[in-house]
């Protein structure tokens, strides 16, 4: 029973850990929006769009943790990344260049 409960313990710091991390995104970025997607084994992905357009992301090590840590950081989640959440997204150079190099094998 002392295993449960120090699992459970580790796994809160972590979502504590992630929430201070998504709610330090969305003060840099003027508020934030998220959507959490499961990735196999290696748990979920906490994709950030911040309200200038500047984006990240968070890996969690499962999708429990990673639910629990956007709801203690108060953003708005939505169940999938795509029509005008998507379009929030503002790419740089940086993406379009690295976008490109990966189509023509750079």
């Amino acid at each position: 029973m002392a295993d449960t409960q120090q699992v459970d313990q580790k796994a809160e710091r972590k979502a504590a850990r992630l929430a201070r991390q998504i709610s330090a995104f969305a003060k840099a970025h003027g508020g934030a929006e998220g959507q959490v997607a499961y990735i196999g084994e290696r748990g979920a992905r906490i994709v950030l769009v911040g309200e200038d357009g500047g984006w990240g992301d968070l890996v969690a090590p499962s999708y429990p943790i990673a639910e629990q840590a956007v709801a203690k950081s108060g953003i708005t989640v939505h169940e999938s990344f795509d029509g005008e959440f998507a379009a929030k997204v503002t790419t740089g150079a940086y993406e379009w260049k690295r976008m490109a190099g990966l189509q023509i094998g750079g």
